[in-house]
């Protein structure tokens, strides 16, 4: 069997004419990633009847006819109606293509310098050990039973079809609190009086600019600079007053006469405070404090995207603010808002950033929060559909007319052998050692290399800095950890796990809540079906009541709500109830004490319905013959009126198009499970994938 994923060998031969510097593999290896995990989806009947079934799967290479490997050249892909000359080169090209983009044109010099060798064996060492392959090791991951997504609501044949060949086939646009779909369509700046034009900094000498930097950063020994003014005039003045502020924010200007002569004094309006926050002390009073902008992103997910943009503004990520994040292998559309940032200045970031787009840009108020948004809206393709123009017309109007189970998704969970929601029991528990040890210890799987000689390091030595050596890159959730127990010590855990950031801390314990919430839906499906009886639950306003006897006609299974525990929650009125509170023992905890010694990880609880009617459903069958061919119009293609190819009638292969609307924290790959009736967990679509292989 071909090794799938052995991306040593595949990288070396990949980059083996590339000059490349180790530092710059970090960023070929998160692009690389991002487009290379393709999910393919197959109906659990096709694959019972069918073991020598292959489906298709997008493989690393060079997109170099010459030097592709000639046994990838040769598979056929059999059953799926794919050619061998039609088998993704197009997107392999286009995989490399964006990995080697990821490469700066010229060395930065203001990268850190690190161990060269330690980040090439990081990146490119992964299973020389014993050889196994990319799905012999992620056999140790989850699928949909182990996390209790195991039921289905419809009655339809499912088929087979593949999701996010290409990230531009998921394109997610954000609902915004006022129920409007936010769409990128004008990269205009609007006009501002107060806001100086670039020009008029030319008023500045070098001279001038230099020593009004020095006054900025407190690098001279005056507390003012003055200005001389050739032409004086009242208008020259204003000019350079607004130079002046402009360029140099927290720096104030006045007029003075001395000798005769006007002169423009520049100076500090707030101290040292003034530098700590400089845009507090030029932003024109009668502006919003806040610039909103539609943020248009492929292939990155929000947090990512908003480290990126404050690197280039030099500013903290934290003044940024939003109301969801949305997908990495995607184009999304969503509105930010960041304090006190012209709409000029995030205007220019068009010029020099790559798969990002900034625009529809207006001053408010107010930020943005997480959780206004009302939803979001969906077009999604599904390639090299199987099914029957029939089959997708019944399972379509089975999602638009009843629907989907509102399961959490399986990226929930996390993709190892330890699931997330074992941590967050043991932290429930107040475990410590054992928080540590799930996260640290070392786990059979698939993971990066450096994470794997970072966990052995630590189960060797349990020493925290030895442990961090072996890390690269120190943000993930380990050398977070690590860093907290170099600082804390092991005597307190619970303080170096704070060393998280607290969403993610948050994560953990949200995880057992979903899979409590998924175990018991699935059973209450069972139990009593897709009618609403008597004692479950629904909502009046936001406060849970129980159906009674006499009011059973009036409700339908949609008007159902099941609660994730907590303290602050009422259960179901029939069996199910005691169910929550059985199987919670089970797993040692009291359904009826939620609450923690650190407050941040007491569970109030929460309602969700149990079945999810998504809106504005709209779906259509495409037929095309070249795989590399958009079938998404983006909104930047419009606004630069790049046509949509057009698709081909008697096309080899056809694809599902589907449109529709979804509330917050609904899961879209749940409802494309309930279309194509498949497990839509890595460890089952690594097994599909790879069946071609064998």
């Amino acid at each position: 069997m071909l090794r799938i994923l052995g991306l040593n060998i595949v990288f070396r031969k990949i980059f083996s004419h590339v000059p490349i510097k180790a530092c710059q593999l970090t960023n070929i290896w998160t692009n690389f990633e991002q487009n290379c995990c393709v999910c393919t989806f197959l109906s659990k009947m096709e694959v019972e009847e069918t073991n020598n079934l292959a489906i298709k799967r997008s493989l690393p290479d060079a997109g170099d006819e010459q030097t592709e490997p000639e046994q990838y050249k040769k598979i056929k892909l059999s059953e799926t109606g794919i050619s061998s000359d039609q088998s993704g080169t197009g997107k392999h090209t286009e995989i490399i293509e964006s990995a080697l983009q990821a490469l700066p044109s010229q060395p930065d010099e203001n990268n850190v310098k690190e161990d060269e060798e330690e980040i090439d064996n990081a990146v490119l060492e992964e299973d020389e050990g014993d050889g196994d392959s990319f799905a012999d090791m992620m056999k140790y991951g989850l699928v949909e039973e182990d996390v209790g997504i195991t039921k289905f609501v419809s009655s339809h044949q499912g088929f087979s079809g593949i999701l996010k060949e290409r990230y531009s086939d998921f394109v997610v646009h954000e609902i915004n609190k006022g129920g409007k779909i936010v769409v990128l369509d004008d990269l205009s700046v609007p006009a501002d009086d107060e806001e100086p034009s670039e020009d008029i900094f030319s008023v500045l000498s070098a001279q001038d600019k230099q020593r009004l930097e020095d006054l900025q950063h407190f690098k001279n020994k005056e507390d003012s600079v003055t200005i001389e003014v050739v032409e004086d005039t009242k208008e020259k003045r204003t000019v350079i007053h607004q130079a002046v502020k402009g360029l140099f924010p927290g720096l104030e200007t006045k007029t003075e006469e001395r000798e005769g002569k006007k002169i423009i004094v520049a100076y500090h309006v707030a101290g040292k405070t003034a530098l700590a926050n400089p845009r507090k002390h030029s932003w024109p009073k009668s502006r919003g404090s806040y610039c909103h902008f539609v943020l248009y992103k492929e292939n990155k997910d929000t947090m990512d995207a908003i480290n990126v943009l404050s690197k280039y503004l030099r500013v903290k990520p934290n003044i940024f603010s939003y109301m969801g994040t949305k997908d990495k292998r995607a184009i999304t559309v969503q509105e930010i808002a960041v304090v006190k940032i012209t709409a000029q200045r995030l205007s220019h970031l068009n010029k020099c950033l790559m798969n990002f787009k900034l625009g529809n840009f207006s001053y408010k108020k107010y930020p943005l929060k997480l959780g206004e948004l009302q939803g979001n809206s969906f077009t999604v393709v599904l390639r090299n559909v199987t099914g029957s123009n029939q089959q997708v017309a019944q399972a379509m109007s089975s999602l638009r007319d009843i629907g989907f189970i509102n399961y959490y998704g399986m990226q929930r969970f996390g993709t190892t052998a330890i699931p997330t929601y074992q941590v967050g029991k043991a932290i429930l528990h107040n475990k410590w050692s054992e928080v540590m040890d799930l996260i640290l210890k070392p786990r059979p799987g698939a993971e990066r290399g450096y994470l794997v000689k970072c966990r052995e390091e630590w189960a060797k030595t349990k020493d925290p800095e030895a442990a961090l050596k072996k890390l690269p890159v120190k943000r993930c959730v380990e050398g977070q950890l690590l860093r907290g127990l170099a600082k804390y010590g092991m005597k307190n855990i619970a303080s170096a796990f704070g060393m998280i950031p607290r969403n993610n801390r948050l994560m953990y314990i949200h995880s057992y809540q979903s899979y409590v919430w998924n175990k018991i839906v699935s059973k209450r499906i069972e139990e009593y079906g897709l009618q609403a009886v008597q004692g479950d639950l629904v909502l009046k306003g936001v406060t849970a009541v129980p159906i009674e006897e006499s009011d059973v006609a009036k409700h339908t299974i949609h008007d159902v709500v099941m609660p994730l525990p907590g303290f602050d929650v009422l259960y179901p009125k029939h069996k199910i109830g005691k169910v929550y509170e059985e199987m919670m023992a089970i797993d040692g905890l009291d359904i009826n004490n939620m609450k923690h010694k650190i407050r941040d990880y007491s569970l109030s609880g929460a309602y969700r319905k149990i079945i999810i009617r998504p809106q504005n459903v709209n779906w259509e069958i495409l037929v095309y013959d070249d795989n590399k061919i958009p079938l998404v119009h983006t909104d930047v293609e419009k606004l630069e009126s790049i046509p949509l190819p057009e698709s081909s009638k008697d096309g080899k292969y056809k694809a599902l198009k589907m449109d529709f609307s979804l509330p917050p924290s609904t899961y879209a790959t749940m409802a494309i499970r309930e279309v194509l009736k498949m497990d839509t967990s890595i460890k089952n679509q690594t097994q599909l994938n790879t069946v071609w292989l064998r």
